[in-house]
């Protein structure tokens, strides 16, 4: 959501910016509902002066027992205009409102402008890939070879983009989330929440998925629930309608949640194993933080999920993406894309953002310092990491000639071996 007089007093250059998104802002329609809104706005506190002074002048003359019946009439209908004035008024404040909900963040201006993807800027790297004797092998061949992945059955009890994990693989998932959790709890600072998984569509108006990206999401039939595509959502959502104390910012909280994606949009993308599931485990990272500061948390929260893939030991890269390939809740995102041998390119593997005051207008999440005046935060998210293709990149980079997979020495106390084999389960 965006601040209506900005819009108002910054027309031209916001729609000059957006259009950078590939997002045409109707201008046209904008000052037309401005000038109506305006008018109509203007007419009412005139006419509401006017009632004013009428009103103290028909109250003298009535102490002088003089008949006031005719202006009385007249303020009547006065008042049946200003009625109908203020309700012209509320219903042009909704159409603003739906209006500004529909327009995607304006980019930050160190934003690359660009069309797509294609567009987007590396800006570092870390480590090298491995060049293997032989020739490496996807997940999707791995895992059912070392029986601890298991899509056939996913598909029988629920359907495609599904997975089962059996064995060392299910612990594998499991030694991940906490890895991840202990390291931005007991390095990184933030403070881990649990939060439920099922949300409402105000939540989900909050942080920008509704009305634009209902297509994206799974409902709840016949209630107003629906399963959280990412912990953003709800964490973030934990202070929606509050102001918070300005001195406790930046807060900065972690989450371990299911997340639930449809997938619409992905039109045939990533369709083998497990990078574009239906159901995934994530561990999120947001803050909330002062407007003046928040540039500054977006390159920690970057350089935290950048350092979930070091201690793994996982080469990687990071991408500023153009303005035409930044989420619409977005005023600026890194992706850190790991590599992954089996498919012999990196992959995203987290988007962290800077929403800017987008998802806090939305949500109504103002900070106050002292008697100052409350201002609204700025809300920030990103994957640190999604455990399902972190385990991807594991089984994918350590695997070894012998169809084995050597475990990352910072995972070895969670799994209590060093490397993983093909299970022997007899119902296999």
């Amino acid at each position: 959501m965006h601040d209506l007089s900005f819009f108002r007093n910054n027309l031209d250059s916001v729609a000059q910016r957006l259009a950078t998104r590939g997002f045409s802002l109707d201008v046209a329609q904008f000052r037309e509902l401005d000038a109506r809104r305006r008018a109509a706005v203007t007419e009412a506190e005139q006419l509401k002066a006017q009632r004013n002074a009428e009103s103290a002048e028909i109250a003298k003359l009535r102490k002088q027992n003089l008949d006031t019946a005719e202006r009385q009439q007249h303020m009547r209908a006065v008042g049946e205009r200003i009625s109908a004035l203020d309700e012209n008024v509320k219903a042009l404040d909704d159409s603003f409102r739906d209006l500004l909900a529909g327009i995607p963040n304006i980019p930050h201006e160190s934003v690359p402008v660009g069309r797509s993807e294609a567009d987007n800027v590396e800006v570092r790297r870390w480590g090298q890939p491995r060049q293997f004797d032989f020739e490496p092998k996807a997940h999707w061949d791995l895992g059912p070879e070392l029986k601890i992945l298991d899509l056939e059955r996913a598909a029988k009890i629920t359907g495609a983009r599904f997975a089962v994990y059996w064995g060392m693989g299910a612990k594998l998932e499991r030694a991940l989330m906490s890895f991840m959790l202990d390291v931005h709890t007991r390095e990184h600072g933030y403070t881990e929440v649990f939060p439920p998984c099922m949300i409402n569509s105000a939540s989900l108006f909050g942080t920008g998925q509704l009305p634009k990206f209902k297509a994206d999401l799974f409902k709840v039939e016949d209630h107003d629930l629906w399963l959280s595509p990412t912990a953003e959502v709800p964490v973030t959502n934990l202070f929606r309608d509050e102001t918070l104390d300005a001195e406790l910012l930046p807060i900065s909280l972690c989450a371990y949640t299911p997340c639930f994606r449809s997938e619409a949009g992905s039109y045939g993308r990533d369709v083998r194993g497990i990078i574009r599931v239906h159901q995934f485990h994530k561990v999120e990272m947001v803050k909330f933080a002062l407007a003046e500061h928040s540039y500054n948390e977006l390159e920690k929260m970057t350089a935290n999920a950048e350092d979930i893939l070091k201690r793994l030991g996982l080469p990687f890269r990071t991408v500023v993406l153009s303005t035409g390939d930044t989420g619409a809740a977005a005023a600026k995102t890194y992706d850190v894309e790991v590599w992954l041998p089996g498919q012999n390119g990196y992959k995203e593997i987290s988007s962290c953002s800077n929403c800017e005051a987008y998802q806090a207008r939305r949500a109504s999440i103002r900070a106050k310092s002292g008697k100052g005046k409350a201002e609204y935060v700025h809300t920030l998210n990103g994957s640190g990491l999604p455990i399902g293709r972190t385990w991807v990149a594991i089984i994918e980079n350590y695997q070894q000639a012998d169809g084995s997979v050597i475990v990352p020495e910072v995972l070895r106390p969670y799994l209590g071996v060093d490397r993983i084999q093909a299970e022997s389960q007899k119902f296999h």
